[in-house]
């Protein structure tokens, strides 16, 4: 595993498998939901877009995108990065020279180069950006992945909503208003080690769902037949009956994981040759990327793999060259060619993005700040635009100069795809109708 990285506000960082709660099954499962659960909308909605699983890529800290996605090197000097920029597949389309990988799969994606918000603070920007909704203290939004759990069917014994990595310590990436039974299902498994000459095979699974010793799967449904028995006791003497239907939705969830094992499959990685696993790098990153693959084939609806180390405040471009941009550049070319490769890119949404960009004035540490005014994020597949770039910023890349869109239209959008409508309204636990992303607009123009 990498070493720990503190970002500004002091949450850490680590490249595999942290967030998530209620990922443990066992006997204490009851008592850890229970607390927390509340009731769910019973109703499914039926999907008909053109996408049926995202994967979001999410690069946590806050990705410099002007040195990325939006290069600006005829910018004033104390604004211009270090990097040059390179032509794509794509006529007219350039990226840093940092991402000569992805600008061979560029004729896959939409880059979106005029997203701007207002938060420039880790924790609620890294919220609106994956809930598609600006935090409130009055109310917790469900992120984008429990929306997904909650609206999309998904075959049993395969969990809808999984994370790898950290984002925020679990203060993000949560079901908010849903109750716990849509919260992730957390992946955890062992890093590819420093100097090992190809990618790891490495050991995931779904946290908690193991069966330790001798213990059964015959003895564990005796087990959870006995303890449905007091929990119908209960119910009956509930009238809201909130905790155990919240409860009930992931309790059941688990048991069928461990049932089946169409999740273990997915997630055994020796199962890819070894051109493949190292196609996606040795890295925590890469090998999380590639499980998440495997896991849109088992079925998986949503998918998050993280990776930290974004918070750049000083020597920003050293940490792009070395770390950051050699690293993302490798998963995003090799996920989404492998996507195509297969068949599953039109049905399959890659969201790469952060919780904000980063100040277009370089600081006297050689590093860039907190600047929420301009960023961009790459969107491929499942029915957007292949080969596109939406919007721009203006020449020193402070604020958009065209086509300017905020996280919840670009929510709105892939939500669209996914065949959900986004002004569709559930219900908190008191009642009250919420609409999913109450100020967002499809983005019309990035759809294919």
């Amino acid at each position: 595993m990498s070493m720990r990285r503190t970002d500004c506000e002091g949450f850490h960082r680590r490249d595999v498998l942290t967030i998530g709660s209620a990922g443990v099954l066992g006997l204490s499962l009851p008592a850890i939901l229970a607390a927390e659960a509340k009731a769910a909308n019973k109703r499914d909605v039926a999907s008909t877009g053109k996408a049926k699983s995202v994967i979001l890529l999410w690069l946590a800290g806050g990705p410099a995108t002007i040195d990325m996605w939006d290069n600006k090197p005829d910018a004033p000097e104390g604004i211009r990065g270090e990097f040059k920029s390179i032509p794509t597949n794509v006529t007219g389309i350039q990226l840093a020279e940092t991402f000569s990988k992805t600008a061979q799969v560029a004729d896959k994606l939409t880059v979106v180069r005029s997203l701007y918000h207002t938060i420039p603070s880790h924790s609620p920007a890294t919220v609106f950006m994956t809930t598609g909704n600006k935090p409130t203290a009055a109310l917790q939004y469900p992120s984008m992945g429990s929306l997904a759990s909650k609206l999309l069917k998904t075959d049993v014994g395969v969990p809808p909503y999984v994370t790898f990595g950290d984002i925020r310590n679990g203060t993000a990436g949560l079901a908010g208003y849903l109750g716990t039974g849509y919260n992730p299902f957390v992946i955890e498994g062992s890093a590819p080690q420093r100097g090992e000459g190809k990618a790891a095979t490495g050991g995931f699974s779904v946290r908690g769902l193991s069966l330790k010793g001798t213990f059964t799967l015959e003895e564990l449904e005796k087990r959870d037949s006995l303890l449905r028995k007091f929990d119908s006791g209960f119910a009956g003497a509930d009238s809201s009956n909130d905790l155990v239907d919240g409860l009930d939705t992931f309790h059941q969830q688990a048991l069928d994981i461990l049932r089946s094992d169409k999740t273990r499959k997915a997630l055994d990685l020796t199962a890819e040759t070894a051109a493949t696993r190292e196609k996606y790098g040795a890295t925590p990153f890469g090998q999380g990327a590639l499980a998440a693959r495997r896991l849109v084939e088992a079925g998986v609806r949503f998918s998050t793999v993280s990776f930290g180390g974004w918070d750049t405040h000083s020597q920003t471009f050293t940490a792009h060259k070395t770390r950051l941009a050699p690293t993302t550049d490798t998963v995003v070319s090799a996920l989404v060619s492998d996507l195509a490769d297969r068949g599953l890119l039109d049905s399959t949404i890659v969201m790469v993005a952060g919780e904000f960009g980063r100040t277009p004035k370089v600081n006297k540490n050689s590093g860039r700040d907190h600047w929420a005014r301009s960023m961009a994020c790459v969107l491929a597949g499942g029915g957007f635009k292949k080969g596109y770039v939406h919007g721009s910023t203006d020449a020193s890349g402070m604020a958009p100069a065209t086509e300017p869109v905020t996280p919840d239209d670009v929510a709105s959008t892939i939500f669209r795809n996914l065949g959900i409508d986004p002004a569709l309204e559930l219900q908190t636990p008191t009642g009250r109708p919420i609409q999913l992303f109450r100020e967002g607009k499809v983005i019309e123009k990035i759809l294919a």
